[in-house]
């Protein structure tokens, strides 16, 4: 491990010779019915063999909520899946990573025809949700602390324009606690406030869209995965990309063995784009008008506003409302590395970068972890490493062609038979290399799902959906550990997933989280 032209180098995974070669596709109309698929490895067997309370630390125990325990129910069949082939050769036709689930797998099932939503916040990215899921469902009451005029990013008046039937709220706790009939809601806030909204709403029995990160600490995501799982309601993590063409193909050719056993495997990002690694800012203003700046900060201490500096968007470098450029982007990119694997809770984290600020995370970093192996890894232990703020993995490391090109968003995969690149956001194909290897090699593309009808399908009793609390809050509490190890520098933190704490830091415990603030609390939390 180094440092080459200003920026840390990672270390190799292994090395042998590459050829490079011309890669061709063809894309033929031939349709594929693949047989029943891999879903992964529930987690909380793994972590909560029998209670997911159970292995809570004691002080952090006293404020469960204990909640009827759902019957076990049958496994649902999967459908047949319709996809399209990319003309190469290799074992046949390959089988999906994913599957649409049929029959109900949930507890409680909508009486509504078109299912009641209602939306926590509905600019920028919680307008694209509340769009996505009224497509599907009858939007009834929306929510945001900012009474702003609308535009292209939505907002209060945009949604006040658009669903002029909905009632309208500035605070999400009267809204749930007035609205009766409600089938499910779209959180979409700060990453500070997913948790409590999130946790609030399936103590009501109301199924819950919540953006990425899940929530903003490990305990949360903890607590928030078992509320889930007792509530028996239809939940999905906004990390879309998990049903979209380019990692459900990418998934499925690792799950296929197409480049053989994992040796390791990378995630990157060019974020962040908002300020890391600052102090916090010695002047400040009274909010605007439009802004109800109490509600806005909700959960987290209280803090003066100060212009351009939270909100809206730059909240996301902050400790105390966002996750910084690891949370932000790992659900997403991080996502088909744990998919794929079938990946349990890391064994270690370590963090590489600049020392920590006192507020906001790093302007880079590298975050280490190491899982336990799988069936579908190369050794016992599999390491896998998150790079942002500049840092990407070095090509020549990584068993790549020197000078290949990565994309600025990405994840890698390092087999034993070759490699596999597939960028994020882009909507592009992975990329296999050596190149002259795979050129002519069949594989299988498979096609995306709505993540927001999977929501509401399974409201109505219709399905699972891909990204479901059980899968996505292990999923959290994975990339949130790097958030964690990102304030502790110098130390390979040694993660004790069933103690829910660190068997070698006290000072990380202390980050897994934190408490509310005075008249904010929220039972189970």
């Amino acid at each position: 491990m180094g440092v080459t032209n200003g920026r840390l180098s990672s270390p190799p995974c292994s090395s042998y010779p590459l050829s490079l070669g011309q890669l061709g596709l063809r894309i033929s109309k031939e349709r594929i019915n693949p047989p029943r698929v891999f879903l992964p490895l529930p987690f909380l067997k793994h972590v909560f063999p029998s209670d997911p309370f159970l292995f809570l630390p004691k002080s952090l125990e006293q404020n469960a909520v204990q909640m009827p325990t759902l019957a076990k129910k049958k496994e649902p069949d999967t459908t047949q899946l319709m996809s399209k082939m990319v003309r190469r050769t290799f074992l046949g036709g390959l089988t999906s990573a994913a599957s649409l689930v049929t029959g109900s797998a949930y507890g409680k099932k909508s009486p509504n025809e078109v299912p009641n939503l209602a939306a926590v916040g509905v600019g920028g990215k919680g307008w694209v949700d509340s769009n996505g899921a009224a497509k599907h469902g009858n939007i009834v009451a929306f929510c945001d602390v900012e009474q702003a005029k609308g535009g292209k990013r939505g907002g209060f008046s945009a949604a006040a324009s658009k669903w002029p039937q909905a009632r309208r709220y500035t605070d999400w706790r009267v809204m749930l606690e007035k609205e009766k009939n409600l089938d499910g809601i779209t959180v979409s806030t700060p990453d500070h406030m997913h948790a409590p909204i999130t946790m609030t709403a399936l103590q009501q029995g109301i199924g819950c869209y919540t953006q990425k990160p899940l929530t903003r600490t490990v305990y949360e995501s903890r607590k928030v995965t078992a509320a889930a799982a007792r509530a028996g309601v239809a939940t999905q993590m906004g990390n879309q990309h998990h049903s979209g063409t380019s990692y459900r193909t990418l998934v499925n050719l690792v799950q296929k063995g197409m480049i053989g056993k994992i040796k390791c495997a990378h995630a990157w990002s060019n974020r962040p784009i908002w300020p890391q690694g600052i102090k916090r800012p010695g002047a400040s203003a009274a909010a605007p008008n439009a802004l109800q700046w109490d509600l806005w900060l909700g959960v987290a201490p209280e803090r003066p506003f100060a212009p351009g500096v939270y909100h809206p968007f730059k909240w996301r470098g902050w400790y105390d409302f966002g996750t910084g450029a690891l949370g932000d982007m790992g659900c997403h990119i991080i996502d088909p590395i744990y998919w794929a694997l079938g990946l349990s809770a890391p064994e270690t984290v370590l963090y590489e970068g600049p020392d920590p600020t006192k507020e906001t995370f790093p302007k880079s970093e590298r975050i280490h972890y190491e899982f336990p192996g799988t069936e579908r890894t190369a050794g016992k232990t599999i390491k896998v490493t998150w790079h942002d703020g500049g840092n990407l993995p070095d090509p020549s490391e990584c068993d790549l062609p020197a000078g290949t090109t990565l994309p600025a968003n990405g994840s890698m995969f390092v087999g034993e038979q070759g490699v596999v690149v597939c960028p994020h956001g882009s909507g592009k194909l992975p990329s296999l290399y050596p190149e002259k290897k795979f050129k002519g090699i069949d594989f299988q593309v498979l096609p995306s799902a709505d993540h927001y009808k999977q929501w509401v399908d399974a409201i109505r009793g219709e399905g699972k959906p891909s990204s479901s609390f059980d899968y996505a809050g292990p999923l959290c509490e994975t990339v949130l550990l790097g958030c964690v190890a990102s304030q502790v520098p110098g130390t390979k933190l040694e993660w004790n997933a069933k103690a829910l704490r660190f068997n070698n830091s006290k000072e990380a415990d202390n980050l897994l989280h934190q408490q509310y603030r005075e008249g904010w609390e929220v039972a189970g939390i």
